[in-house]
């Protein structure tokens, strides 16, 4: 049980917009309590139009230790960020903000960690595979990273939004690794194949590959929370396809937040 706050309760808030759908509050307030750390995570609602008036109060908070990050201002947090890891940097992206003693905000991007940790959990290793990312994202960033690093053979990457989705793969390209390049909706052929759009969040949203051309052999990952299991993720598994859900995800990187949060990363 989550022990009711009291003066001394450290604040940490996850910011996004919406944010009814977020797994985050209850999950890391426990495993602050797990830690014996006086700590709570709860949910704020911020447009993209007034997220720079949050932070810039958020920094004010002398009682605010930490921000997580969901969509769609990852990318806007990053800036307000005055140290962040190397993947972060790379991407130009956050999704956890931890403040350093100097009052300054220090950032973090482990979604890929999470996506892959659910795919690895479910006997899924990409190192070899073909893959297709829709969303190139703040977690789409992370999670093409994420796979690239991991050794997948190919990845192509489909967004709507092609200017975005060109400056990502022009970046990894130029790591050297897995060639990188534009795809489409259409997922025959790839061996895994992950959403990263809240394509499915809402009633009548497109599905975001064309599921008719699913191998049932393709691993399916999906990042969406809510509904639990996203249309993408039940039509994958009515092909038979091997799938993990957005809180697939969430768990699987639900201690690295924490670490991150609390400072216990090895100064990351």
């Amino acid at each position: 049980m989550i022990p009711a706050p009291s003066g001394a309760t450290r604040l940490y808030v996850i910011v996004g917009d919406p944010i009814a759908q977020v797994r985050s509050p209850a999950g890391i307030s426990a495993e602050f309590v797990a830690r014996g750390h006086d700590g709570m995570l709860v949910p704020v609602q911020v447009a993209t139009a007034d997220l720079p008036d949050f932070l810039s109060v958020a920094s004010r908070l002398k009682n605010l230790d930490g921000i997580v990050v969901t969509i769609p201002h990852k990318f806007t947090c990053y800036q307000a960020c005055a140290s962040a890891t190397e993947r972060a940097h790379f991407l130009r992206t956050v999704n956890l903000m931890r403040r350093r003693a100097d009052g300054s905000w220090r950032g973090d991007m482990v979604d890929g960690l999470g996506f892959l940790g659910a795919a690895r959990a479910k006997g899924i290793d990409p190192r070899g595979m073909r893959a297709l990312l829709v969303g190139a994202g703040g977690a789409g960033s992370a999670i093409a990273l994420a796979l690239v690093e991991a050794g997948v053979r190919e990845l192509a990457v489909h967004d709507s939004e092609t200017e975005r989705r060109d400056a990502l793969i022009g970046r990894l390209n130029g790591l050297g690794k897995a060639p990188v390049r534009a795809g489409t909706i259409d997922p025959s052929g790839f061996d895994f194949v992950a959403n990263a759009t809240p394509a499915g969040m809402k009633d009548g949203d497109p599905l975001p590959v064309d599921v008719t051309r699913l191998a049932p052999s393709a691993y399916c990952g999906c990042v969406i929370t809510k509904p639990e299991v996203s249309p993408f993720i039940a039509e994958a598994r009515k092909l038979g396809c091997v799938t993990a859900t957005g809180t697939d995800m969430y768990w699987q990187h639900q201690g690295i937040m924490v670490d991150f949060l609390l400072g216990t990363d090895g100064g990351r």
